[in-house]
């Protein structure tokens, strides 16, 4: 187990760097289990930051539990549980342990994901990556994604499929999908939809590529509330069909639902642009 020294030099370079966290501390045992007493781990929005509770099954629910802490906007800062590890856990022994979870929320990071890196996004990256934000792309081109500067706040992701990648974004993450077309598109609404709610989820299109979407997610069985709950077109209602103009209303309505998060119009508006906005 890593020595008391060596987690408090850790935490405070994490507190230091605002970097969003829990720290997971063992406060109490009882029968068998897998790490000594005062074990600690700091876990982040990817996963472990530092340190283990023993791994295994208490491991993975801890942490599923920290990042459930982390993505709530308020609420305790301190949790306390005692379980049972077979009862509760699912592990074959019998003991039990309490947990002690610590929220620091850190000065959290704007997340934004796109998907494609045609033209309007090679507008878009570099205008979104002047404003504090951690910004990825994902295309299976790498040509396109070869076209956008690196950026130490930027990850271009290669990915012959990029409908998993839907998975790996953090609850919090802003998320813009502005690929070739309806058929690559289409694929990425529908599975951010079905599993995740995004503070804001944008498609790329027309009004009536709009018209086109939601008949298709109501086919699939979406429930209607989730299929109006994207932007589509994205962006504010001005500029030309030009990928620069476009881009610029496409950040600008980010930051208008940024800065209005939390409330319920920013998060159900399927509002957005009357740009045509079909051409990449």
């Amino acid at each position: 187990m890593p020595s008391f020294e060596t987690f408090c030099e850790r935490f405070l370079e994490l507190k230091r760097a605002g970097t969003p966290m829990v720290v997971v501390t063992l406060t109490g045992e009882r029968g068998h289990v897998p790490q000594d007493l005062g074990a600690r781990m700091v876990v982040g929005d990817d996963g472990i930051l530092f340190g283990t509770i023993g791994g295994g099954k208490i491991e993975k629910r801890c942490i599923e539990q920290a990042q459930e802490y982390l993505s709530a906007k308020d609420g305790p800062t301190k949790y306390s549980f005692t379980w049972n590890l077979q009862r509760d856990i699912g592990m074959s022994c019998g003991g039990e342990l309490s947990v002690l979870f610590e929220v620091f929320s850190g000065n959290r990071e704007w997340r934004i994901a796109l998907f494609g890196a045609g033209h309007i996004v090679q507008e878009l990256a570099p205008l979104l990556l002047k404003l504090e934000c951690r910004l990825q792309v994902f295309d299976p081109r790498i040509e396109w994604l070869s076209r956008i500067s690196d950026h130490p706040r930027l990850e271009k992701r290669l990915t012959p499929d990029m409908v998993p990648m839907i998975d790996e974004l953090s609850p919090d993450c802003f998320v813009g999908i502005i690929t070739m077309g309806h058929a690559t598109d289409y694929p990425l609404v529908k599975r951010a939809l079905e599993t995740r709610t995004f503070p804001y989820l944008g498609v790329i299109g027309s009004k009536v590529k709009r018209i086109k979407i939601n008949s298709d997610l109501l086919a699939a069985g979406i429930p209607g509330a989730r299929v109006d709950s994207f932007h589509c077109p994205m962006g504010e209602d001005y500029g030309k069909n030009d990928p620069a103009e476009i881009a610029i209303s496409i950040a600008s309505q980010m930051l208008s639902i940024r800065r209005d998060l939390g409330l319920q119009e920013s998060r159900t508006g399927g509002g957005g642009s009357s740009l045509r906005q079909d051409e990449r």
